[in-house]
């Protein structure tokens, strides 16, 4: 009797446990999280009417963030790992939320920069604690689909930028601001009920993996002994460069591509900003999940898919750039850098995965926080020296070659991961 006075409680503890299910929740928060990052830039004519500022202090709204987010990464990836991911997940909504709000109520500049710097420090909490609660619930050969179908949402909030700049016209600057926090709000509350973090043994649904990805003592996290097991690993080293440079190319590619269009092929500004994003955010979302779909679909047979399916896609995005940065032709120079948004997605559905065959379980989160960091504030630069380079008179075409060959010294480097993981294979 007991047992059946118990099992309508045990059955909705399996529900919310659905390894799909969470990957849908965080769809959402992720949507959400990055909705702001385009969204402030698709209002700026709004936003500078209402609060006065320089194009200088416009561009210290958005970096300020990227340095407030990228050197709190670390941090709060060791957070996700010492203590619950799901209320780290849920705490970082609900800061980001509250945030977004008072960022509705900002009046003066000043205001309004310090919710940035805010902003950055939730979102610092989230993306390593996503990723490895994704992959303590995914557990076998469905990791790379559920992170690329949680990244999907990434790039749906950021290709919902667009709405910002519509509420903008039509009210007011803040109103998106005011709408967003309160709805973040809302759903926060609803998490704290159903997002859990994944149980100690594999739940219905989820896939045992065939081995133990790194063999773990069982010691308590603590900051310094993940900073030591980290850096002691070469494969943590070689993905510590390689994403570092994959930043500087993406930052450098993306931020100049509207530019590119436009003195290439003597668009407008508003038709060469619609060839830079119009077809790049569709074709990246279904680069992450056929990505994802390919990778796990590999990994029964070969267990290092994860590693050689962003081998190859970055081995297919090298010729596209070159060829994007060669061509004359406006309709091969859009397909070739669609091509290279499609492909360079391989390397982010996978990303986790490959981390989690280099470092210990325990570290997940922390080492994907070093790696947003060393990410962001890197590639940050990379969009500063493309500019410097113009500056010296050196066309974009040229600089986009430069690009093409750092991809293919990308893919070298992850070779080098791969020689790393079939060393632990044998031992």
């Amino acid at each position: 009797m007991k047992e059946r006075k118990h099992g309508p409680r045990v059955a909705q503890a399996k529900l919310w446990q659905n390894p799909w299910l969470v990957v849908g929740l965080l769809f959402i928060v992720g949507a959400l999280n990055y909705l702001d990052r385009t969204m402030i830039a698709t209002m700026r004519t709004s936003l500078v009417d209402s609060i006065p500022m320089t194009d200088a202090q416009f561009g210290l709204l958005t970096s300020v963030f990227l340095w407030v987010y990228g050197l709190l990464s670390p941090f709060a990836g060791f957070m996700a790992d010492r203590f619950s991911r799901s209320k780290v997940i849920i705490g970082s909504l609900f800061v980001w939320s509250l945030v977004t709000w008072l960022t509705s109520m900002a009046t003066t500049y000043n205001q309004l920069l310090v919710a940035r710097a805010l902003m950055g420090v939730s979102e610092a909490c989230y993306i390593p604690a996503a990723l490895a609660l994704i992959l303590d619930y995914h557990k076998g050969s469905t990791q790379s689909l559920a992170t690329g179908l949680h990244m999907s949402g990434v790039m749906v909030g950021q290709s919902l930028g667009f709405v910002g700049g519509w509420l903008a016209e039509s009210h007011s600057w803040n109103h998106a601001f005011h709408i967003f926090g309160l709805v973040g709000m809302v759903y926060a509350v609803i998490l704290v009920f159903i997002l859990k973090d994944a149980p100690k043994d594999p739940v219905e649904g989820g896939i045992q993996p065939s081995k133990p990805e790194v063999k773990s003592n069982g010691e308590e996290v603590k900051l310094g002994g993940a900073m030591r097991d980290l850096f002691s690993r070469k494969s943590f080293l070689y993905l510590l460069i390689f994403w570092g440079i994959l930043g500087v190319i993406g930052w450098m590619i993306m931020a100049w591509l509207p530019t590119y269009y436009k003195e290439q092929f003597n668009l407008s500004q508003s038709m060469a900003g619609f060839y830079a994003t119009a077809y790049l955010y569709p074709a990246s979302i279904v680069g992450l999940l056929f990505g994802g779909f390919i990778s796990d679909r590999w990994s029964r047979t070969n267990r290092f898919a994860r590693i050689l399916v962003p081998m190859i896609g970055l081995g297919i995005a090298a010729p596209a750039v070159f060829v994007g940065s060669y061509t004359t032709v406006l309709a091969i120079a859009v397909i070739s850098f669609l091509t290279y948004g499609l492909t360079r997605m391989f390397v982010d559905t996978n990303m986790m995965p490959i981390l989690s065959l280099s470092v210990d379980k325990r570290y997940r989160a922390t080492g994907y926080g070093i790696l947003n960091m060393f990410s962001t504030i890197i590639g940050g630069l990379g969009i500063y020296v493309a500019g410097a380079f113009r500056d010296s008179q050196v066309n974009l075409s040229i600089i986009y070659r430069l690009a093409a060959l750092s991809i293919i010294l990308c893919i070298l480097i992850l070779w080098l991961v791969k020689k790393e993981a079939a060393k632990r294979q044998k031992v």
